[in-house]
């Protein structure tokens, strides 16, 4: 498995949310992350039914049009008493015709849950998927995820997506009223990074 130097790194993602929390992840590690805007790349067309599938549509599209390796995310939560939607369809359930609204997609979540009269707690899982695709087409997956339970109202103002109503095992706070660096220790994303910092750095 070839190393990646620090440096620039692209990471195929127009999130704003997503690129800031990962910046804050690896910047400490030496990477300086480029999102896919600054290079005016578009957003492929994510028809996956997987994370590692969307992940890697998104990474070899931009390693494709950039020539350069990329590393994408794909992420999303599972909730069990929905049969672990929305899954890879998180991001859609937020989609308007005037951008997401994640307390519309949040929303949708609750009275789900309570129409279908699901035992408390309601257990869930942020999930996340990295793939960093290299030039020649080939490339390397990582795999993390953080379980935890939904809680109702939502609560806090920080994080993104369906951040404020989810909390991570062993704590009291949704993700959404944590100190990022908090987050940051424990999420997700940080258990994905952790496996891709062991194997490529």
């Amino acid at each position: 498995m070839p190393k990646i130097e620090p440096g620039k790194l692209l990471f195929a993602t127009h999130n704003a949310g997503k690129l800031e929390e990962m910046r804050a992840l690896l910047e400490p590690k030496g990477f300086e992350l480029v999102g896919a805007a600054e290079f005016d790349l578009p957003e492929p067309v994510e028809d996956g039914t997987t994370f590692v599938a969307n992940a890697r549509i998104k990474a070899h599209a931009a390693a494709k049009a950039t020539g350069l390796p990329a590393l994408s995310d794909d992420s999303g939560i599972e909730i069990d008493g929905l049969d672990k939607q929305p899954g890879v369809y998180t991001a859609d359930w937020a989609e308007t015709p005037n951008g997401r609204d994640f307390v519309m997609a949040m929303t949708k979540c609750n009275e789900m849950l309570v129409e279908r009269e699901a035992p408390q707690p309601w257990t869930a899982r942020f999930c996340c998927t990295l793939v960093l695709a290299w030039q020649d087409g080939s490339d390397e997956v990582f795999e993390g995820k953080v379980e935890g339970h939904l809680t109702w109202p939502m609560r806090g103002d920080a994080g993104h997506g369906y951040d404020p109503c989810f909390i991570p095992n062993g704590h009291d706070i949704t993700f959404a009223q944590m100190d990022p660096a908090e987050k940051n220790k424990i999420s997700h994303r940080a258990d994905a990074l952790a496996k891709f910092s062991a194997a490529l750095l």
